[in-house]
């Protein structure tokens, strides 16, 4: 068993045991890939103020999120065919987060389907649906997620239109994979991988193919994702979305004060300040440079969480003292779960759980809703660098 100290660890095993398409899936952003890179090194510029001579013991990462009690700040964000990372993949990261106490979010681009995640993951989970204009798939999925017993709805609201990802072009990505000679040449050294989907039954989009009429092949579910994106979406068809779902609602992929604003005003339980991992419009600032201006502006009306960019516990606490009240990762617990399926997620968690409370510690705090402003230090400009 290989020595897993942070995240990067559990990336490079994560790139030798997985096919590459769908690793190049999980790490890559659109275009020329300058938002994916500032999600991160943005974070890196930030600092954190140590402090020394203060009563460290007795400290705790637990918290809450939208009302629900939470091991730390962090939550699994939706991650479109996980269930290709490796075999049963949201199955297997369900599991791990219910036991180590945090939210799990299924995907509607999902391998496994709702019905699926709910009769294996052991707690209830949260679901995301897309902005689509099809009502009656919209409705039906609701029903079955409400059905399922989920206890929030995760609404993405900037894929409208899908963003270029040069290496998914490149790599001809489909699920399951098509088999072409660089895909089989690819393969062949990735054999356990391969055996463990020869093991299930999942290997399409569950929440969709058997649920959608005409649906039933990668090339339907193609042409029918493409045509059910809602170019046309605005704040009024949200918010029927948010009424058809009658739960709480948390707005995933906010990045401007004005959205954030009317994020709030639609009655949001939470929104999460994202760009979508980089994966949509390149160019754009990364998350943790926006943060603090969204939660000036509504950090009082609905709770503010950060995605885009943590691949450490340093990393959480940081967006916390910029203000968030959670965070969400994606990549971080799938790099764990490539790596080595459910004991791999369990273990992005704990290394990220244990860099946030001796992170915490060292600068002097026992709560993570203690966290704030005074906990890091920031380059000059970093706030106001752009206009």
């Amino acid at each position: 068993m290989p020595v897993i100290t942070c995240i990067e660890d559990l990336k490079r095993l994560h790139r030798k045991r997985t096919p590459k398409m769908f690793y190049d899936y999980a790490e890559s952003g659109s275009y020329s890939e300058q938002t994916f890179r500032e999600n991160t090194s943005d974070f890196a510029d930030i600092r954190l103020r140590q402090r020394v001579a203060v009563d460290m013991s007795g400290r705790s990462t637990a918290t809450q999120m939208i009302g629900q009690d939470v091991a730390m700040p962090v939550a699994l964000a939706p991650v479109g065919l996980t269930g290709m990372q490796r075999a049963d993949g949201e199955i297997k990261a369900a599991r791990a987060a219910a036991k180590f106490g945090v939210p799990f979010t299924l995907s509607t681009m999902s391998i496994c389907s709702i019905e699926d995640v709910a009769e294996h993951s052991g707690a209830p989970f949260w679901f995301q649906i897309y902005t689509l204009n099809d009502d009656t798939f919209n409705r039906n999925v609701l029903n079955r997620a409400k059905a399922a017993g989920c206890s929030a709805l995760v609404i993405t609201v900037d894929l409208q239109i899908l963003g270029q990802r040069h290496k998914d072009l490149k790599n001809g990505l489909t699920a399951p994979p098509k088999f072409t000679l660089p895909v089989l040449m690819d393969l062949a050294t990735k054999w356990q991988w391969g055996l463990e989907m020869l093991g299930t039954k999942r290997r399409f989009f569950g929440n969709i193919v058997g649920h959608v009429e005409g649906v039933s092949d990668p090339s339907s579910l193609s042409t029918w994702t493409a045509e059910k994106f809602d170019p046309t979406l605005n704040w009024d068809k949200i918010k029927k979305l948010m009424d058809m779902w009658g739960g709480k609602v948390i707005l995933k992929g906010i990045l401007d004060v004005e959205d954030a604003e009317m994020a709030a005003s639609v009655g949001a339980d939470a929104i999460v300040v994202s760009n979508h991992g980089g994966r949509q419009l390149d160019g754009a600032l990364s998350s943790i440079r926006m943060l603090p201006s969204i939660v000036e502006a509504v950090g009082s009306k609905t709770e503010v969480w950060l995605d885009s960019g943590i691949r450490s516990g340093q990393d959480v606490l940081k967006a916390m003292a910029l203000g968030a009240k959670g965070t969400m990762i994606g990549r971080a617990y799938i790099n764990g779960l490539g790596a080595m399926g459910e004991p791999g997620v369990t273990r992005a968690l704990e290394v990220i759980q244990k860099e946030l409370d001796i992170s915490m510690a060292l600068c002097g705090e026992k709560r993570v809703q203690d966290l704030g402003r005074d906990n890091v230090l920031l380059p000059k400009g970093f706030l106001d660098t752009y206009a």
